[in-house]
């Protein structure tokens, strides 16, 4: 990877990740993180309620039977008394139901009467958590949630009963997905949710709750003693019987026996007298208050509640996950590595299902996919623009004259080309088309390109099938390397099949040339093996891919000393190709700038 690519690669990565991790740290996909959540309540609820628990709906058959509601409280005397007369005796009855006015003086009396005369009745206070100025209030993890007033029962009936808040916590999304268990009045006093209360009046241990807060990671306020709602039940799971049946004495006394009674609205268009007594679950679209009380109270005697993984465990997953799909695209391929994220995004989705289903802890992995689908994108995004790059780089530098196949070697290995040359031992073939310059004189300009295009046309591709490389065409001369850019096995070979499939071609040629314009051309071939400098040489404006050297010299001397039709070779290629080739004897000459004599052999044929 060129050093460009390469800063480009990192800084670009740095950014992305950290824009992942700030993404997490201010929750920018919260919504898919409790989308995520509430699937996994779906899958993993038990449907399994508690026994002790019983709702006592006021219903439509209820309402049908006793008339229009609210009704006259000297029916919540009377039905006072049936479920606390002898064979029935449950822990606590929590009215999901507020009282806070006054209503007819004598039904009020029979009322609070029976208040009075029974120690396992809640009624139910409502908070007031926003200011009188800006509505708004502070929420801090190390306080109760503080309410600015309370609207506590009728003075008449709160003297007889205790007190549970019925505040319930509505997520950013208007989803009810946690409860405060314990609120603060501005006198300082606590008060236990509903739910809390009538399981705290059965006997039930709940000291683990009395210091619990989530640590859930979101952008809600989360204050003291504010849990998330393990909703294990729907509203058909429970135990839900009319009121007027409770009333007439319907129910088996046993029903009741230790259980915890709630009592609310469930008729259509009933909503109490608080005006909110149904909204979105994670698992229904529009509960009933009454049972979001009753699943808290189920939660609160199974004594469970929803780890969530601590934030440094999270971001090293996040980390962890996004280095890995950033590096993985370079070191596969791209149909291996598609293959490997889909799996992955399977196993990540099981495995945190799967930690939520046995041991309710709920690890976010919302942002350890969108790191490491991001992660993925970019960077595969980033190595298929470096290879078509590279890939059209290559063709631009080499397409024209070198092999297809080697130009997809070279594609493949990613080979860094670059204006400067490297040192190689590479063979070279120079050629010259001898008697050229008389069939020009016959011929118009238009003939005698055609004749050079006819020519060269065959050269190259003899030389391509033979994995040369064209460095050039120069007038009616051409050289060409093998063994460069990429190496060639048996590059002194291939060169001297190449010379000799070139004079068996030209022979046809030859023959038509003669007939037509009466002149002998033919081609002489100059073979050399040596060590050359090679590599892009050129400027900015001009570059040419090509050997420089003495090897190159020697080449062409040799091939400027041939005859007609004739192939000669220097003594290194005579000596990595006499197995292969028959040679003649050999000959020694003394070649333009150098001093010493050089043998030469002249190709007969293929052995």
């Amino acid at each position: 990877m060129k050093s460009t690519i390469k800063k480009t690669f990192i800084i670009a990565n740095i950014i992305l990740l950290f824009i992942v991790v700030f993404s997490y740290q201010l929750h920018g996909f919260q919504k898919f993180e409790t989308i995520m959540l509430d699937m996994n309540m779906k899958q993993s609820a038990s449907h399994d309620p508690d026994p002790h628990i019983v709702v006592v709906a006021i219903d439509n058959e209820s309402i049908e039977a006793l008339g229009q509601f609210p009704w006259d409280r000297a029916v919540y005397a009377s039905f006072l008394e049936m479920v606390n007369q002898e064979g029935y005796e449950p822990d606590a009855i929590a009215f999901d139901l507020t009282f806070s006015d006054a209503s007819n003086e004598e039904s009020d009396l029979m009322f609070a009467e029976a208040l009075s005369s029974y120690n396992n009745v809640i009624l139910p206070v409502v908070g007031v958590t926003s200011g009188d100025v800006f509505q708004t209030s502070v929420v801090r993890e190390d306080q109760y949630l503080q309410t600015n007033q309370v609207f506590y029962p009728y003075d008449l009936l709160a003297q007889h009963a205790r007190f549970a808040h019925i505040n319930r916590v509505v997520s950013h999304d208007g989803v009810i997905r946690q409860a405060w268990l314990n609120v603060q009045a501005p006198d300082g006093t606590v008060i236990p949710s509903l739910a809390y209360k009538a399981v705290e009046m059965t006997g039930a241990d709940l000291s683990f709750y009395d210091e619990f807060t989530d640590r859930k990671k979101t952008s809600d306020p989360i204050a003291k003693n504010t849990m998330t709602i393990d909703y294990e039940l729907v509203t058909d799971d429970f135990l839900t019987v009319p009121f007027v049946n409770v009333l007439y004495g319907d129910i088996p006394p046993e029903t009741f026996q230790n259980a915890i009674v709630f009592v609310g609205a469930t008729a259509t268009g009933v909503s109490g007298d608080s005006g909110q007594d149904s909204g979105p679950t994670p698992l229904e679209r529009d509960t009933k208050l009454v049972y979001v009380h009753a699943n808290i109270a189920n939660q609160l005697l199974q004594g469970s509640y929803i780890q969530y993984a601590p934030n440094v465990v999270e971001l090293s997953i996040i980390i962890i996950a996004y280095v890995l799909f950033m590096l993985l695209p370079w070191r596969l391929k791209n149909l291996y590595t598609f293959s490997i994220v889909i799996l992955s995004i399977v196993v990540i989705y099981f495995a945190q299902q799967y930690s939520y289903q046995h041991v309710n802890y709920h690890i976010s992995v919302v942002y350890v996919l969108v790191g490491m689908l991001l992660a993925y994108v970019f960077n595969v995004s980033l190595k298929s623009y470096m290879e078509q790059s590279q890939k059209n780089f290559v063709t631009r530098q080499f397409g024209r004259y070198i092999s297809p196949d080697l130009v997809k070697d070279i594609v493949k290995q990613g080979m860094d080309i670059q204006i400067g040359g490297i040192s190689k031992r590479i063979t070279i073939l120079f050629l010259d088309i001898r008697g050229f310059t008389s069939l020009s004189e016959k011929l118009t300009p238009a003939e005698v390109v055609d004749v050079l295009n006819t020519k060269f046309t065959m050269i190259t591709k003899t030389a391509l099938e033979n994995n040369g490389t064209i460095d050039k065409f120069i007038g009616d001369a051409a050289m060409i390397l093998f063994n460069a850019p990429l190496d060639v096995v048996e590059h002194e070979k291939m060169a001297v099949l190449t010379a000799y499939q070139i004079q068996q071609n030209m022979k046809p040629i030859h023959d038509q040339l003669l007939k037509k314009y009466g002149v002998e051309v033919n081609i002489g071939i100059g073979i050399h093996t040596g060590n050359v400098v090679i590599g892009n040489i050129g400027s900015y404006l001009r570059m040419d891919y090509t050997a420089i050297g003495d090897s190159v010299n020697i080449a062409s001397r040799i091939e400027s000393g041939t005859a007609a039709g004739q192939i000669m070779v220097s003594e290194d290629v005579y000596r990595a190709t006499s197995d292969h080739f028959e040679y003649g004897d050999a000959e020694e000459k003394i070649f333009k700038g150098k001093s010493q004599a050089i043998a030469i052999y002249e190709l007969l044929r293929k052995k």
